[in-house]
């Protein structure tokens, strides 16, 4: 039976999707032109999308995730096999035309062109077309691949419609079509020409045939009253609203109350619907004391995570973004960032909350009926931790306390006296409790050295919480106290994650610390490091960044023995790694004694302490390899090639054994290969698996048998015998593999097969591995068996 229409359209549609046409290839976070095809996409236009590649998803955004005006209408498709893809721009496709009008009964006028990008799924080719119907628009997606392609459309945020072809090998559905027109207002879509007149709430929407939104509404100042008219909220009406603060360990919830974070877990900082926003809390500079790090926004559903990180970095689903002074809203979460920190707000029916977050301490201003009802440690700071603890965020030991020894230059008194600048005349005009804040400032100074800019971070929290419950800002202060205008001190800088970052003293410069705990494994044993790592053929040695610059040391002056040889830093954790192999030694000293092969290297370069008794600066390091043992090969010169796994020491290889008629061995011994007596033979020992730049093959010593009691000496010390002087050593304790020959003979006592065997081992490139061969050539001792081929073969 022949095949419907539609299904025979399909090959020519997909080849015409493919026709060389304004083509863009990109394999990166990209911004693309679509000018010549712009697309209306529910009432809006665009001429550019932005266009990304994650681990969930393929990303294909209209206002871009970084755009000035915040827009997040996007498409979030199932990823491909690569990162790499391709748009193509057309004209009109009459067959393209006739499917969408087919499908989408919906959308009658005639098609402009369309915008499509060209994928990979299972090795099969995918297109995901946007197509431009004038003011309407639509959504095509066709592909091959056995599976599931899934692309979940989203306008401002919200997920409004998805779209899935599923294919099974007996059963295609190729493709999948949506209808991407619209008005969409206060998260509904509302189709072309609907109406909504409510008088319920208040709302008379009109969505027109060309998409155009006309919207009537109360304001924010007025409510419905049920019966099509507004009413404005009276002035004196209170909207509750209220602060939370958290620096350092402390945690001064809306009420007033106060509590200290003393682990280095994670936890829900704030809880309401819709909405929850997660604290997390590492030590610094003692083990004993937790400082905020972050935190992570969670909203509605759990896979859409924003992170606030340190240095004023801001993750959405880990990607970086670029942010600005001028806010941008992404999922319905309005962000900016400037010299003092990052600034994010978000409203869920009765909740706003506006945080801010400079690296140090956040402050949550929170406003709107539901702020009474919130939970988390901002709503109730009085709870149990444990209540609150989220081991998905934390690691699986950070609810271990630690003590740590007393810093004796700490003097309390004085610290208590700089707590105490919140009750007195700096901040008279504010009417926020001060208490709170002096008992957790008092608690966390008399404890925690005056570095860090604790001193007016402090002072800084209480101004702003008395900023946002009075109105207005305090003025002066911070000159009176000592304290800098308020700056992110660390912007812009990230450190890796045993590390945080803060001034070296007042007002110098910023860098990256050792967090306590991480030095303190280090310190403990007195070392910059970990211990040596040794393999096989390489040995490396890995120091901690954070703690070369506590020494005041330039990682890049260090080197091996060999001063070429470097350490390489890693970026993300900031280890600096240095290495040596067998090809390249970088000046590494061997040594040998009964049992192992030692390597030894130093790390060298000048100590940058003013500790001059601590001198240059070095590191010695070794590693010891036990020395291989002894092999030992037997086989019949007339058998077949024997192959023989072998284990010497920590190495393990494949040997070889192989007999030639000819001195290129091109020609081996074959069972039936008829011998003769006196005819040379070559015999070939290989090894397979070796790291030849470290080890090579040494043949000790060969002998042959008639697999009873007579033996017959070839080699010995790795040298012809002299007691044969047919016997030629061609190639020992040179490279994987020793070759020599001696002519054929028998056993005159004997009428079986002769059997060779030999003791191998391996030997350390670092030495000479070639034995040193002199002999005075004697006669054969045995007397050989003439005028017949030698006898049958059999394995061993």
């Amino acid at each position: 039976m022949a095949p419907p229409p539609s299904t025979m359209l399909l090959p020519l549609l997909w080849a015409l999707l493919h026709l060389a046409g304004a083509q863009q290839t990109f394999g990166s976070a990209s911004q693309l032109d679509i000018s010549t095809c712009p697309i209306t996409f529910y009432g809006k236009t665009y001429r550019r999308v932005y266009v990304n590649f994650t681990s969930e998803n393929f990303v294909v955004c209209f206002g871009g995730f970084f755009s000035p005006n915040g827009a997040d209408d996007c498409l979030l498709a199932t990823p491909p096999d690569s990162q790499h893809a391709k748009l193509e721009l057309f004209r009109r496709i009459p067959i393209l035309e006739t499917l969408i009008h087919n499908s989408l009964p919906s959308i009658r006028t005639s098609m402009d062109c369309f915008a499509g990008f060209s994928l990979q799924h299972s090795g099969q080719p995918t297109s995901l077309a946007l197509v431009s119907f004038g003011r309407r628009s639509a959504l095509y997606l066709y592909t091959t691949a056995v599976g599931t392609v899934v692309v979940d459309v989203l306008v401002s945020g919200t997920r409004v419609e998805t779209v899935k072809v599923t294919n099974t090998p007996g059963n295609k559905q190729i493709r999948g079509y949506l209808d991407t027109s619209g008005c969409f207002y206060s998260g509904v879509v509302y189709e072309p020409g609907r109406q909504v007149n409510s008088p319920e709430t208040c709302l008379f929407l009109n969505c027109s045939e060309d998409v155009g939104l006309q919207v009537s509404a109360c304001g924010p100042l007025e409510r419905c009253q049920g019966n099509g008219s507004c009413i404005e909220v009276p002035p004196q009406t209170p909207i509750p609203r209220s602060t939370c603060s958290v620096v350092g360990p402390a945690v001064l919830d809306v009420h007033g109350q106060l509590n200290f974070v003393e682990d280095r877990c994670s936890y829900a900082l704030l809880s309401a619907p819709d909405l929850q926003i997660v604290a997390m809390f590492q030590e610094r500079r003692r083990k004993d004391v937790s400082f905020l790090d972050g935190l992570i926004l969670q909203m509605g559903r759990s896979d859409v995570h924003i992170n606030l990180d340190p240095g004023g970095r801001v993750r959405l689903n880990n990607l970086t973004m670029v942010l600005n002074s001028s806010a941008q809203t992404v999922y319905g979460v309005e962000m900016s960032k400037d010299q003092t920190g990052v600034t994010v707000q978000v409203s869920h029916s009765n909740l706003t909350a506006t945080a801010f977050f400079n690296g140090d301490s956040v402050q949550l201003h929170l406003a709107g009926p539901a702020v009474p009802s919130v939970g988390g440690l901002c709503g109730n700071a009085s709870v149990s931790l444990g209540e609150l603890r989220l081991p998905e965020f934390s690691s699986t030991s950070c609810e271990t306390r630690y003590s740590d020894t007393v810093d004796t230059s700490i003097n309390c008194t004085r610290m208590s006296e700089r707590c105490d600048l919140l009750k007195g005349a700096l901040f008279s005009s504010c009417t926020t409790d001060p208490e709170p804040y002096i008992t957790a400032c008092m608690d966390v100074l008399c404890k925690y050295p005056d570095l860090d800019g604790l001193r007016c971070q402090f002072l800084e929290v209480y101004a702003r919480a008395c900023s946002q419950s009075n109105g207005a800002a305090l003025q002066g202060w911070r000159s009176k106290a000592e304290c800098s205008p308020p700056v992110a001190i660390c912007q812009d800088r990230t450190c890796g994650p045993n590390e945080f970052c803060s001034e070296t003293r007042p007002g110098g410069q910023t860098r990256c610390l050792c967090r306590a705990l991480f030095a303190s494994k280090y310190l403990g044993r007195t070392t910059l490091g970990g211990p040596a790592v040794c393999r096989q053929n390489s040995a490396s040695l890995t120091l901690v960044g954070c703690l070369l610059e506590d020494r005041g040391i330039n990682y890049t002056q260090l080197h091996l023995n060999d001063a070429a040889c470097r350490g390489q830093m890693d970026e993300q954790t900031h280890m600096l790694t240095f290495s040596f192999n067998s090809s390249s030694t970088c000046g590494a000293q061997v040594l040998t004694n009964s049992s192992h092969v030692i390597y030894k290297n130093t790390i060298r370069g000048q100590n940058g302490s003013s500790d001059t008794h601590h001198g240059p600066f070095h590191v010695d390091f070794s590693c010891a390899q036990t020395r291989p043992g002894v092999q030992t090969v037997a086989f019949s010169v007339r058998g077949s090639t024997v192959v023989q796994l072998a284990t010497s020491g920590s190495w393990n290889y494949t040997l070889t054994l192989k007999a030639f008629t000819d001195a290129e061995r091109s020609q081996a011994v074959q069972p039936s290969t008829e011998l003769q007596l006196d005819q040379r033979i070559w015999v070939e020992l290989h090894t397979h698996g070796l790291e030849e730049t470290a080890v090579v093959m040494v043949m000790d010593s060969c002998w042959a048998t008639d697999n009873g009691t007579s033996r017959y000496e070839l080699i010995r010390d790795g040298c012809a015998s002299p007691a044969d002087h047919t016997v030629q050593v061609e190639r020992n304790g040179q490279s994987a593999s020793s070759i020599f020959s001696f002519k054929m003979f028998g056993f005159s006592e004997s009428s079986g097969d002769v059997f060779l065997h030999c003791r191998l081992q391996l030997c350390f490139r670092q030495k000479s591995c070639s034995p040193e061969c002199s002999r005075a050539q004697k006669r054969r001792s045995v007397r050989s068996k003439r005028g017949s081929a030698a006898v049958s073969v059999q394995d061993p």
